[in-house]
Order: C-alpha cells, then structure tokens, then sequence
C-alpha cells in the first residue's frame, strides 16, 4: 500500500491498556521526560535516584514529583527502513537484524509498526505485538525509486534539480503525527538511513516538531553504501556522512541518539545498543511552574549532582493548548 501523500497514511489505532506506573500516569499538568545516563566512559548507570536528578524549565528548577527505573514500562515502536536507490545493497542485512531486533525487545503490552520509505512511504505492517507479522513485513522490504533512476546525478547547481528519492523528512513525519501521537507509554522511533532526504514536501523542523509533539525518542542508524555516490565530489556533498549532521539534530532534540555503522560497529550491534537502552531509562515526571498551556516550547534541562555523569533526554516540550490534546 503505497503512501502518495502525507493524509493518506491512516490506520486503527489499537487501544493499549492503562500503564499501572505512577511516573507515566497522563495528566494533563504532568510533563513525563525518560532519560538516559551514561558514566565517562560510555556506560549506561542504572541504580540512581530520584535525588540524583536535578531537572529545570526554561532555566527554572522543578520538582520531580514522579519517578521510577522500571525497565517494563509499555514501549510502542516506529521502525523506518530507507529503501532508496542508495541503500539497495543493504537491504537484506536491515531485514534480518531488524527481524533479529523485534524477536528480542518485543514483550507483554508492546507494540510496534514497520514503514519503509524511498520515492514514497509505505505501511509494511500496521501495530502489532507479534514478531512473526513484523518479520513478514520485513519481506516486503524492496527498493522504492523513481523509474529509470539508478543512482543521483548532479547539476551544475545541485539545489536545481530534486528529485523524490528519499522522503525521510515525510516518514518521520508520517510515524509521529499519524501513529505515535496519542499512544501512551515510551515511545519510540528507530531510523535506519545514510540520513540524505531527497524530495520531502516537508522540512526536518517539521519532522522534529511532531516527533516532539509526540513525545517520541528517535534513535538513528547511519547505514551506508559510499558505492552507491559513485564517488567524486558528488559522494562527498551527498554521501559519506552528509546526513549524520541531520540524523543527529532529530535524534539528540528528542533525546536519542545515532549509532554509525561500520565493519567494526555492524547492524545487530547497534540494534543491540538500542534494546539495551531502551531497557535502561529513567521515566520522571513533574509539573511545571509554568502552568500556561500557550503551545509554545518549553526547554528542558536535566542533569545530575554527579558532574561526570552525563544524561541523555528531550531538549524540551510543546505546552498543548486544550484543543490541541
């Protein structure tokens, strides 16, 4: 089902039950934050406290009123597989660690939903808690380009010529407005991409905004084939961590991260890094002194009394107005 514009994308959103966890409990004055803490060297800390933890609001400090290390709470997950031109050799191994991925962090009251996107997006498997319907969308997992283009060429000025080959910018939008927004819980989208958008109608502020307005955590996976460039200044202005710069603005905004592929960093390690983490944050929540829901952004900061811990979570929040929730 192949998704040509961004209102076409719709699907049943399956009810998930109540979390019983007091710290993610939605109400409406209660801004819930997850976060990550990692030592010096690069280690996830997991046996904090709530008095660990000093959290501010545009600059202001608040009163964590909720908090837990719970490792189970309900997790829903976007995963979206770049199936452009340029990914092409890759697909086969994104399929089976990905399938590896979902047959391991998927538990009791999880979800997730599986969009691949090139010239266009498409919904492989809507939500499921099942492995098995999540791998057999991952056999859908097929090269999306526009006919007759087998690689990009370049202009003498590259912003002229735009064709749609790889809507990142839209799915990541797609996910989060259309699928995240509403879910209660973690929530989570996993990119797996050389992070090069080619043709979205929308801008990565866009993206950024509805994964924020989510309240979703995009972990990226910089995946790529220098092959693909053909190499020469062109490779260099597309490929060959051209994207990172983007991958990493929507991922360290919502408070995730990017995990870069290479010979000694494969796939399934980085997979295993996502799991590992998603399976070691802290949930908080408080209520800001600031009780004006006016939708503007609201900055968050968070940090702990150990100096040489560093946390890793959202930059910040959109205050909903009433009619917006």
């Amino acid at each position: 089902m192949y998704i040509p514009s961004l209102l076409m994308l719709s699907a049943v959103m399956l009810a998930q039950e109540p979390d019983t966890q007091p710290s993610i409990k939605v109400e409406v004055d209660v801004v819930s934050v997850l976060a990550s803490v990692r030592n010096k060297q690069g280690g996830l800390v997991g046996n904090l406290t709530k008095d660990s933890f000093l959290l501010s609001e545009d600059g202001k400090p608040q009163t964590i009123k909720y908090f837990t290390r719970e490792t189970d709470l309900p997790l829903t997950i976007g995963l979206l597989v770049d199936v452009s031109r340029s990914q092409e050799r890759l697909i086969d191994t994104e399929r089976d660690a990905a399938s590896q991925f979902f047959s391991q962090v998927l538990r009791a009251k999880d979800m997730a939903f599986l969009i691949s996107f090139g010239e266009e997006c498409e919904l492989l498997q809507d939500y499921t808690g099942s492995a098995r319907l999540l791998r057999a969308g991952l056999s859908g997992l097929k090269v999306n380009a526009p006919v007759g283009v087998l690689s990009p060429t370049p202009g003498p000025v590259p912003t002229i010529y735009q064709p749609r080959g790889t809507v990142l910018y839209d799915a990541v939008f797609l996910a989060a407005d259309e699928k995240l927004k509403g879910q209660v819980g973690r929530k989570v989208l996993v990119l797996i991409t050389d992070g090069v958008d080619m043709g979205s109608r929308l801008k990565i502020s866009d993206a950024l905004r509805a994964a924020q307005k989510a309240d979703a955590i995009i972990y990226s996976i910089d995946y790529e084939d220098p092959s693909a460039y053909g190499g020469g200044g062109f490779g260099i202005r597309l490929g060959g961590g051209m994207g990172e710069s983007e991958l990493r603005k929507m991922s360290e905004q919502t408070g995730g991260r990017v995990f870069k592929v290479s010979r000694k960093h494969p796939l399934n390690e980085a997979f295993a890094e996502i799991q590992e983490e998603m399976r070691s944050q802290y949930a908080m929540g408080y209520t800001p002194i600031n009780g004006v829901r006016d939708g503007s952004f609201r900055h968050i900061d968070i940090k702990t009394t150990d100096k040489d811990l560093k946390v890793q979570a959202r930059k910040g929040y959109f205050a909903s107005r009433p009619e917006e929730q």
